[in-house]
């Protein structure tokens, strides 16, 4: 791997900031979507204790619609204005930093107030007018990549953003589908995404997803998000992204994926402990 990048985030108010890129592994943490403001900050609080007690530097995250769900039925999230209302006042409550997925160009000005990494889900990483949207209001981009992409590939998600503004890019892996339903990892993809001098994340609660598997939603093994998360902390990352859930077999979005957050804690032990391991190892040649 060549030269990592970084970014900060946060610092304004009474926000620390975060660098990622740098030497701590940043989380990335929080459910998949609002289902109610009461449970949100419920699990935002809990987590924020958990990363305070390991000390973690935390981006809590949570989304306002989930708009590409399999099923038209599927359960969305409450929208824009009323979800960036959930989230502003967790921001305020708990002086964290916050991450949400932006769907349409038009969406980036509004959501970057409130938010202090912009998110692009894996299905529109190539969307030129999203991504170049993202770079303008001055926000760092988190970029997933598709499951349909090749790692290389996504140096032009990298240069969509940085041709709209360069508040920093990351780039975040979480599978690939050779095939139907089922979704592999190759933890080479980490690498050669680093290769663009851009701080790298794995998210390893998507990564176990089964697409479409159960016909009009998609199903999951939570079983193997530990052994995913732990084999990308040796591998390199800087930052881990993980979804959890105070009751995940009760949630109304990705129930099979999510991580319950009375065990996140120890998950994100073993993945710390790697990583600092794994910092101090020299790069691929």
């Amino acid at each position: 791997m060549g030269l990592i990048g970084q970014f900060e985030m946060g610092g304004d108010g009474a926000l620390a900031p975060i660098t990622i890129g740098g030497t701590e592994l940043v989380v990335i943490a929080g459910p998949c979507v609002i289902e109610s403001a009461e449970r949100t900050l419920r699990i935002a609080e809990g987590l924020k204790e958990i990363c305070a007690g390991l000390e973690l530097p935390l981006v809590f995250k949570a989304s306002f619609d989930k708009a590409n769900r399999t099923s038209v039925r599927a359960f969305r999230g409450p929208g824009l204005k009323e979800g960036l209302a959930v989230l502003s006042h967790i921001r305020r409550e708990l002086n964290v930093c916050l991450t949400t997925d932006i769907h349409e160009p038009s969406q980036a000005a509004q959501v970057a107030q409130v938010v202090d990494l912009l998110q692009i889900p894996a299905f529109l990483c190539r969307q030129t007018d999203l991504l170049t949207a993202a770079g303008r209001t001055g926000r760092p981009v988190n970029i997933k990549k598709g499951q349909f992409q090749a790692p290389w590939d996504m140096a032009a998600a990298v240069d969509k953003v940085r041709s709209g503004g360069d508040g920093g890019v990351m780039l975040t892996e979480r599978g690939t589908s050779f095939g139907y339903n089922n979704l592999v990892v190759d933890m080479r993809s980490l690498a050669h995404m680093a290769d663009m001098g851009v701080p790298v994340c794995f998210d390893a609660t998507h990564s176990t997803q089964l697409p479409g598997a159960k016909g009009i939603e998609s199903g999951g093994d939570r079983r193997m998000s530990p052994v995913l998360a732990r084999s990308a902390a040796g591998a390199g990352i800087q930052a881990i992204f993980i979804e959890v859930h105070d009751s995940p077999d009760d949630a109304r979005s990705d129930a099979s994926t999510q991580l319950p957050l009375t065990g996140v804690g120890a998950l994100l032990e073993d993945v710390a402990a790697i990583h600092r391991i794994s910092r101090n190892c020299l790069p691929v040649a």
